[in-house]
């Protein structure tokens, strides 16, 4: 995305980290490598953990065509899961699984990570949903990172997934937050002045031993290793497709929004890493239910409220893009549901971890159409064409 770029020209695609689980037995299982034997190598990988499988999306300007792409993906990966016994589940956590009976990918990229950081990587089972969006100017890539640092807990906390570890309820609503930011190079994009000194850093990290490439840049949004995007990485992976939609719709108009005041040579609001981190913690704690941070004020603040002030300061990008109608229905859909960890936790005490195992499935699983009226937001981009 560059000074002259329409903004209907800006295009978003989804990663998406899947759980693969024992339909039996409602555990994790290592089979990514049978499942990656029936799907196609350009659309799917696999992971650090073999219980983990990885989706890539296409990259789309409209939101309705990305979550076409989307479903067709999870339709695959269940297609293929399911003659095997085998189940997939889009969450941060599952609550069910035995770190002794769980293996790491065979791969010497892998199996050196797993010598090198030992129990970090044996309790690595964990999924993320991650947003690229076209951002093709790496210097911008990195002031936008800085701009939109403030709203990104409130991403987390929509996508909030992980409240069970190892048959616990861990009292929080993304406890994947906890065990991914002990990863050296987790954590808020922080300080950097320039693409060049971002480089020069990650050039320093790897020479220093810690890391050993790029990709091992951990930070909750950052320029992608492989693509001209701007990558979003603190969200839990998502059950419900539509909240991945309104996670990439937010996150596109937040990267639309702080390339524009880039542009226009606006102020950078300072925001001190110690309260980014403190309003990162608590959307981990709280997700949807209870308040969220305000990290410019340092101010308590409903999380409803707050998704609320982010959608409406989005609102010209949104509109820019054709997806104001849509991206508020699905907000106020999110928002009257509740998040996931509410609804885990409803399941669990109806029906033990299996139910809470059976849910998940169940709402991975993309409905046959998608379920919601797009005529107003498609009239909205036909009209500005």
């Amino acid at each position: 995305m560059g000074p002259t770029t329409c903004h209907l020209g800006v295009a978003a695609g989804v990663e998406e980290e899947f759980h693969i689980v024992d339909l039996a037995a409602r555990q994790l299982t290592a089979q990514a490598d049978r499942l990656m034997e029936r799907l196609p190598a350009d659309r799917f990988s696999a992971e650090l953990q073999r219980s983990v499988l990885e989706a890539n999306s296409r990259p789309w300007t409209a939101l309705t065509d990305l979550a076409e792409d989307i479903a067709g993906l999870r339709q695959a990966a269940i297609a293929a899961a399911e003659p095997l016994g085998l189940g997939i589940v889009a969450a941060g956590t599952v609550p069910l699984a035995d770190p002794d009976t769980l293996q790491v990918t065979p791969d010497p990229r892998y199996e050196h990570m797993r010598g090198e950081y030992r129990m970090l990587v044996r309790e690595q089972l964990i999924c993320g949903t991650q947003v690229h969006v076209d951002v093709d100017d790496r210097d911008l890539a990195i002031a936008v990172g800085r701009r939109v640092a403030p709203w990104l807990p409130a991403l987390l906390a929509l996508s909030a997934s992980s409240p069970f570890w190892l048959g616990t309820d861990t009292g929080y609503a993304s406890y994947r937050t906890l065990i991914w930011r002990r990863w050296p190079t987790a954590g808020a994009l922080h300080g950097f002045e320039s693409a060049s000194d971002y480089d020069q850093t990650i050039a320093d990290l790897i020479r220093s031993g810690v890391i050993t490439d790029s990709g091992m840049i951990y930070f909750d949004v950052r320029p992608s290793a492989h693509l001209p995007t701007l990558e979003l990485r603190i969200c839990d992976s998502s059950p419900r497709l539509e909240d991945v939609v309104l996670l990439a719709g937010l996150f596109r108009a937040l990267v639309i929004s702080a390339a524009a005041a880039e542009y226009e040579g606006r102020p950078l609001v300072p925001v001190r890493p110690e309260l980014l981190q403190a309003a990162t913690w608590r959307a981990a704690r709280s997700g949807l239910h209870g308040d969220l941070v305000d990290p410019v004020a340092a101010t308590p603040v409903p999380a409803r409220r707050l998704i609320g002030q982010l959608l409406a300061e989005l609102r010209p990008a949104l509109e820019s893009t054709g997806d104001w109608e849509l991206v508020t229905e699905l907000t106020r859909s999110a928002l009257a549901r509740g998040g996931s960890a509410a609804r885990q936790r409803a399941a669990q005490a109806s029906g033990g971890l299996r139910n809470v195992v059976d849910a998940l499935v169940a709402e991975t699983r993309p409905a046959p159409a998608w379920p919601h009226d797009t005529t107003a937001a498609r009239a909205a981009v036909s009209a500005t064409r």
